[in-house]
């Protein structure tokens, strides 16, 4: 039985961040299915010893196409699996001229082709013979190509299997396309559109989960509650627009000062965000938190045009943020519900930042389990 092969799930959803956003959890739909069945009925249609589906990278993608890498994200045929996840220089062998040419290309004979690229045959122990090979698209821009090797039953390929792939890869673009706008609207359904952080909806399911598998694993954790200080000074001195730029350039700025794979950040309205950090002790939250609030408070806003030829108004010394952290330790009593649990943190996260508030603005209060809200440097003390 032919085996099909494909990159797993958290691979293979790079390859599908095109010019729309991709996911950072998994979605409903079976990339690594779709990717083998698209394979499968390749092979039904031209059947062959193996094939490959190799799709460029978006994360590294550069105008010039020659200049790019292609990766093996499925396969079938034998030693196939070998080839998930290597990468081929799109300026080499048969799969590279049809990735830079756009235009279907078959090889009889590959002994006799300048094109053809032997290097993964000495790697594999292969002996490829001949080869078809059609480009794959998204819209009007190729992204990939399907590549067949080696007709069953020792005949060659012919014109006829070359047209009926250029068929099938039409079927394959379409497929893709549809993957990826699913994708999209299942993304978009999450996001914040000034921000592009998470909104509070996700979020709230983000906690929901974070804080049932937090039982399981009785590891602790932390919320981070932020609120911006004097945040509608600029509202009134600079309009609106001002204001939701100044939005936009805080979210970049949580996008890059919290980097961990596991955090949720998430604009909860307004000019308030909010930071889950699973799988945290207090001291790294709280180190976190005060790399936020410095780079806020040290940052010059609105420092180059903006918007539709905005001039710059370099904000400097305006904005500030006062930012509330809690401490969660799982709860061990198997008759609390997680509802509960999740809202006792939040409200233990936002009376901390509001304390901040209270307290001058610019700093960060933190609420310990069971202890009293106490300033950063009083709970460094501690």
């Amino acid at each position: 039985m032919i085996q099909f092969h494909a990159l797993e799930i958290p691979q293979l959803e790079r390859f599908l961040e095109r010019q729309k956003a991709g996911l950072s959890r998994k979605s409903d739909i079976d990339l690594d299915l779709i990717l083998r069945q698209i394979l499968q009925k390749a092979n039904e249609f031209v059947p062959s010893e193996s094939g490959s589906i190799l799709l460029d990278d978006p994360f590294r993608k550069v105008a010039v196409r020659r200049e790019n890498e292609l990766v093996f994200i499925a396969t079938f045929g034998g030693s196939s699996r070998d080839l998930i996840g290597q990468r081929l220089s799109a300026k080499f062998g048969i799969v590279g001229q049809v990735y830079q040419t756009g235009t279907p290309y078959l090889s009889a004979d590959v002994k006799e082709d300048d094109f053809f690229y032997s290097e993964f045959d000495q790697q594999l122990g292969h002996k490829t013979h001949s080869v078809v090979c059609v480009p794959i698209y998204i819209g009007k821009t190729v992204c990939g190509v399907l590549e067949l090797i080696n007709r069953l039953e020792g005949s060659i390929f012919t014109e006829r299997d070359k047209t009926l792939l250029e068929i099938f890869a039409g079927y394959t673009s379409f497929t893709l396309q549809n993957a990826l706008d699913a994708k999209r609207a299942h993304e978009l359904a999450k996001k914040d559109d000034l921000t592009g952080l998470y909104n509070d909806r996700w979020f709230n399911v983000r906690l929901h989960d974070g804080i049932a598998e937090a039982r399981k694993s009785g590891r602790e954790g932390v919320l981070i509650f932020m609120d911006l200080d004097r945040f509608k000074a600029i509202n009134d001195s600079h309009g609106h627009l001002a204001g939701s730029q100044v939005l936009r350039e805080v979210g970049f700025l949580l996008k890059r000062l919290v980097p961990q794979e596991e955090a949720t950040v998430a604009r909860y309205g307004g000019d308030e965000f909010v930071i889950l950090l699973p799988n945290t002790t207090l001291e790294e939250g709280m180190a976190v938190c005060e790399e936020i609030r410095q780079t806020i408070e040290h940052t010059v806003f609105l420092d180059r045009e903006w918007g539709f030829s905005m001039q710059p108004l370099r904000l400097r010394g305006l904005l500030s943020a006062s930012l509330g952290i809690a401490q969660h330790i799982p709860d061990t009593d198997p008759n609390r519900s997680l509802e509960l649990e999740q809202t006792d943190l939040l409200r233990r996260a936002d009376s901390a930042m509001y304390r901040a508030k209270s307290l001058g603005k610019n700093q960060v209060v933190v609420s310990r389990v069971g202890q009293e809200l106490q300033s950063a440097s009083e709970a460094s003390r501690v």
